[in-house]
């Protein structure tokens, strides 16, 4: 069994570049020299996983509880939860905000919780050739742990290969250049991660990785145009893919492959081509794997690339005394940001008062005029119909526009995490041709920001969002159970679920809305 590295924390970790590229059916591509099955080989290394590595993944597991919790009876998240009700398992696995005692099946639990999760676009994050919220490892992974009596070391060391197999791969695949949906990363990340946790051999894992892959590439339609709760749900999607794959491979079922360098597959038809080359950073065999350690949460509720700028917009406030003498607004920023959340997208939605929640949480243009008026972020008050639709809001955001800056796009890719940067400059220019400028690259809640998040602003966020909803000593059980989550037995990891037991619960009883 894994244990837990309590020597000295190893600071940094050797990473190999690995080439990939496609390959025709004619040539010799040797298994070893595939990207899966170097993943799988990553996640079948029993290394110990080190102590802040551990002391992050209870950290990621308390906030994907507060959000959750918090979007628990929006409808995406009541209907997917209906979804698990009607698939109950004795000692299956629990769904967020329903009584213990209540057991689903795994992939139906995950589905449920990941919904609850993604929701409020509120939990961590990390950014670099793509987007993930590597958090989404986690409803899966658990949900499998629950079913299958899996204690909380072995739980911790599927997170850890997770969290490094889905932030290694968005270092270095860019997956939204070509209008793919950056659940691809996530899919083989899951299976990879529940393969360390249930100490699969490394054949089995390669095999779940490359099913999970295959199943799990779709377009980035979910995050264009008029979004629906899609966003939201396509993760969860990918975590229930991925436990099924892992069941099929299981069963000793194969998967297609080279799933990555196929002359049919996803680099060739998929990304950037038979001519492609992409080099993958990996721990050598035997090196942590600490990659959590680079992504981050969020303070706010709101799209990542947001959160530098919701900040800056808190400390422009007070320079200006009057929002209506505003001429225009710049906010020079990176490529991703500007074409992402930007006007760079092109996407009048962006721009439109009546448009959805989802929407509203991918337009910086929206979320900079709301924080530059109120000086603060809620994560329900500040997207309501009446928030939107207010006059005086919609005219300063129409005055609002993004604009890519080579300097700020360097900055979003560097690889020296104290030149880092998700911000931007915003030059605010009134009616008499004043222009007030300023900059902030990272959040506040950033590694590097002017209030790191630790523990107690983990703990503070939770208690903040579940408050009214879960009373306070269901609070405090959770706490202190998921704290000691390298020590938990099967019997402890089955009861690490926040219970709503202070409201009702939406769709608390199966519903007969849907088929199942």
């Amino acid at each position: 069994m894994i244990r837990i590295n309590t020597k000295k924390v190893q600071i940094a970790k050797i990473m190999k570049n690995h080439t990939v590229r496609t390959y025709s059916s004619k040539e010799n591509l040797k298994r070893e020299d595939e990207l899966a099955w170097k993943l799988a080989v990553l996640a079948s290394d029993p290394v110990p996983v080190d102590e802040d590595v551990a002391d992050m993944v209870i950290n990621r597991i308390i906030d994907n509880a507060s959000v959750a919790i918090a979007a628990i009876n929006r409808r995406p998240p009541a209907a997917a939860r209906a979804q698990a009700l009607a698939h109950p398992r004795d000692g299956g696995a629990t769904v967020f905000g329903v009584p213990n005692d209540q057991r689903f099946d795994a992939e139906w639990a995950a589905w449920a919780n990941g919904a609850a999760v993604r929701e409020l676009d509120y939990h961590d994050t990390f950014l670099a050739a793509d987007y993930a919220h590597p958090g989404d490892n986690i409803p899966p992974l658990l949900a499998v742990a629950q079913q299958l009596s899996i204690g909380g070391q072995d739980l911790l060391n599927g997170l850890a290969t997770g969290y490094e197999i889905q932030i290694d791969l968005v270092r270095s695949i860019c997956l939204h250049e070509h209008k793919i949906d950056h659940v691809a990363h996530l899919g083989p990340s899951a299976a990879a991660g529940i393969g360390t946790m249930l100490g699969l051999p490394t054949e089995t894992i390669y095999q779940s990785i490359q099913q999970a892959l295959h199943v799990t590439t779709a377009t980035r339609q979910s995050r264009k145009g008029e979004i629906s709760s899609w966003k939201a749900l396509a993760p969860s999607h990918a975590g229930k893919l991925a436990i099924e794959a892992v069941d099929r491979c299981m069963r000793g079922e194969g998967a297609p492959s080279p799933i990555y360098e196929g002359e049919d597959s996803v680099i060739a038809w998929m990304l950037s081509g038979p001519e492609a080359r992409y080099s993958v950073p990996l721990p050598e065999v035997g090196e942590p794997k600490r990659a959590i350690l680079d992504s981050f949460t969020k303070e706010h509720s709101a799209e990542y690339q947001s959160q530098a700028l919701i900040d800056l917009a808190f400390r422009m406030k007070d320079k200006i005394d009057d929002f209506e003498v505003i001429e225009r607004i710049v906010i020079h920023t990176s490529h991703h940001t500007h074409y992402v959340i930007g006007t760079g997208a092109g996407d009048p939605q962006k721009m439109d008062p009546t448009a959805s929640r989802e929407t509203l949480d991918h337009s910086i243009m929206y979320i900079f005029a709301v924080a530059l008026q109120d000086g603060e972020w809620h994560h329900i008050n500040s997207y309501l119909p009446e928030r939107a639709g207010r006059e005086d809001t919609v005219r300063l955001w129409h005055k609002i526009e993004t604009a890519e800056d080579a300097e700020w796009t360097a900055r979003y890719h560097e690889t020296d995490p104290n030149k880092l940067g998700f911000g931007g400059r915003v030059e605010i220019t009134l009616k008499n041709g004043t222009v007030i400028s300023d900059e902030l690259a990272v959040a506040n809640a950033h590694t590097n920001g002017a209030r790191p998040f630790a523990r107690e602003n983990y703990i503070h966020k939770f208690r903040t969002l579940t408050e009214g909803l879960v009373s306070v000593g269901e609070q405090d059980r959770f706490l202190d159970l998921v704290q000691n989550l390298p020590a938990l037995t099967a019997e402890e990891i089955g009861q690490l679920n926040v219970v709503l037991d202070a409201v009702a619960l939406e769709n608390a009883a199966r519903d007969q809305k849907g088929i199942f």
